[in-house]
């Protein structure tokens, strides 16, 4: 593998800095956004993690708190958060063609070693990239420089949490020497790979720090953390084992699963809502060019209301035929939907699971069933217009008759607090008085 310097370019605060560019009177202000539903807390300014306020908490149970603080809470409006983040990648995308677009609010990118004389020249590109991606989008970003995407990592957060460094920490300026010091300070499950079960397991043993981990016996840790434990300890050595991603590997399963807005008793309205979750998971089914072979179906009620009564259950279908054809995939959730459903419960969640995904060009057919390459030909263009319109004119401008008429669906999640999507429609388009 070619030696490269890797930045890590991560969005601050990402979805409360989306909410703050359109909306600068949020800025210095405690904020938080909402889960679906409003239910939890997902995102948090600084001003709200010095508060106390935590990722997760419930809103139920902070309420108080969050009034008491004048907290300024939104609703998750993924729309917006989507298309800025697109934004942000083609910033970044400016500067490198090896662009690895991790999540929403982050990216690794690669240069070859050669293109820096110094630390410095490094340095200033990363607050180079830094500035233009707050000017062009207004979204204040973090930059971390290493060798090694795990490297990268560990300076990200600590460019993120060290105001003396500007949103800049440049690894390849440090002396070996140095780098130790700063990986003997990093407890072990704050390395990138290393979740709290496999810090329990090093921390039996002795290995408690980023340093203790790039020093362990590579038998050792071959034999307690796998391969991949294995490449974590490499990278944190400075040798890289974890290649930038181009272009993301296809899901292998596909989920939509959502809460409803209120309980949901009679079987029309759950019906409308799996029609409505199996049409979603269809698009990005066919976004990455897959057809599916399973479908899985559940609703339950709640957990947390124990003078209801409760029911849990779930639907496997095999298809005949692997297909991301809408209509063919609601059909058979709907099937299953009415295998499982049992009136007189009030339910609170139902969703949809894309299983045995496979390349679209992969179709086996059934010799039991009527299932012709026109057939296919025809279903694939019906496809391709409804994505079409709904990219153009919104997502569900186009959508099945069964997943019901939006202004009601009963069954829709609770938003009390939506911003506009400022940047995706005409009619909500920023004003000024």
């Amino acid at each position: 593998m070619p030696k490269q310097t890797i930045f890590l370019a991560d969005c601050n605060n990402f979805y409360v800095s989306c909410e703050r560019v359109f909306n600068p009177k949020l800025e210095g202000k405690p904020t938080v956004v909402l889960s679906n539903n409003d239910g939890c807390i997902i995102a948090r300014s600084n001003e709200a993690k010095a508060l106390g306020f935590k990722m997760g908490d419930p809103v139920f149970k902070v309420a108080d708190r969050l009034k008491e603080h004048n907290v300024q809470v939104l609703s998750s409006n993924y729309t917006l958060y989507g298309d800025l983040s697109s934004r942000v990648m083609q910033c970044l995308s400016r500067y490198t063609s090896e662009v690895e677009v991790y999540s929403i609010d982050e990216s690794f990118l690669a240069f070859p070693t050669t293109s820096f004389k110094s630390p410095e020249e490094s340095a200033a590109l990363a607050r180079e990239i830094r500035e233009t991606v707050r000017q062009w989008t207004g979204i204040p970003i973090s930059v971390g420089v290493a060798s090694t995407k795990t490297l990268a990592k560990l300076a990200n957060e600590k460019a993120k949490k060290d105001p003396t460094r500007e949103g800049v920490f440049d690894l390849t300026a440090l002396s070996q020497a140095e780098l130790d010091v700063l990986l003997d300070r990093v407890p072990v499950e704050g390395v990138w790979g290393i979740n709290s079960r496999r810090g329990r397991v090093l921390r039996q043993y002795g290995i408690e720090t980023a340093y203790e981990l790039k020093e362990g016996e590579d038998l050792w840790i071959k034999k307690n953390l796998t391969v991949m434990g294995l490449r974590t300890a490499w990278e944190l050595r400075g040798i890289p084992c974890l290649s930038i991603e181009l272009a993301p590997p296809a899901k292998k399963a596909i989920a939509c699963t959502r809460s409803f807005g209120q309980p949901v008793e009679d079987l029309t309205g759950v019906r409308e809502a799996i029609a409505a979750y199996t049409g979603r998971a269809a698009v990005k089914l066919r976004r990455q060019r897959s057809i599916a072979a399973v479908i899985q179906v559940f609703i339950h009620t709640s957990h947390f209301k124990p003078e209801e009564p409760y029911y849990s259950n779930s639907a496997v279908l095999t298809l005949p035929v692997a297909t991301s054809y809408t209509p063919e995939l609601t059909r058979q959730a709907l099937r299953g939907l009415d295998a499982i459903y049992r009136s007189g419960y009030r339910y609170v969640k139902s969703g949809v699971i894309l299983t045995g995904i496979r390349p679209e060009g992969e179709v086996q057919l059934n010799m039991f069933r009527e299932s012709g390459t026109e057939t296919r030909e025809k279903e694939a263009r019906i496809m391709r217009a409804l994505d079409s319109v709904n990219r153009s004119w919104g997502s569900h401008t186009l959508h099945l008759a069964s997943s019901g008429i939006m202004c009601h669906q009963e069954w829709r999640m609770r938003r009390a607090n939506v911003s506009n999507r400022f940047t995706t429609r005409w009619d909500e388009l920023l004003t000024v008085a």
